[in-house]
């Protein structure tokens, strides 16, 4: 394992930067797109990218209901609900998280996005794409890749001050080798 590493805000702040360019360019009129962070790491990269592509239509979605580990990961007791700034039917979609993983986050969101409506498209944006995929999942958009072992934990902090923004690649929390991480 290798020793733990941080990420500071510049390379964040280039990162969030890249997502909005690489958005903007495909989505030259993203006002259209209904923009949704992954709660709760992907709600503060939403928020971040919109107020810099001028997209009023972003809103959050919990993925409690839908992990597949919730047995061993229960709902907590403060926890972000759904919440959408538009119909999804019909709608172009944007999915935002901070780290991509395994892919189970993301087939979570899919899940409940899909409780709401049928939307014309969905798009994946993620800050940080770490590798290790056990689901078959690939970005749309990604900020930064990173190699990071699978006993390894990567953290987003996105928080109020911008200049304390940073990334940690740290040792992981126990878990089953079988089972990965839930991102």
């Amino acid at each position: 394992m290798a020793p733990p590493k941080t990420i500071g805000s510049r390379e964040v702040h280039a990162a969030i930067e890249r997502l909005a360019a690489a958005i903007g360019a495909r989505h030259r009129h993203a006002k259209g797109l209904l923009v949704l962070g992954i709660a709760n790491g992907g709600i503060p990269v939403a928020r971040r990218l919109c107020a810099r592509l001028g997209i009023k239509r972003v809103g959050d979605l919990d993925i409690s209901f839908h992990r597949d580990d919730i047995g061993k990961h229960p709902i907590p007791k403060e926890f972000t609900p759904t919440l959408l700034p538009g119909d999804v039917n019909g709608a172009s979609v944007l999915l935002v998280d901070d780290v991509l993983f395994t892919g189970r986050t993301v087939k979570a969101a899919l899940d409940e996005l899909f409780d709401h409506g049928r939307p014309a498209t969905v798009e994946l944006a993620v800050l940080v794409d770490r590798g290790g995929r056990r689901l078959p999942v690939a970005p749309d958009f990604v900020g930064m890749s990173l190699a990071a072992a699978d006993d390894e934990d990567v953290v987003v902090t996105l928080g109020d001050v911008p200049a304390r923004d940073r990334i940690d690649i740290r040792p992981g929390a126990t878990r089953a080798k079988a089972a990965g991480s839930t991102r």
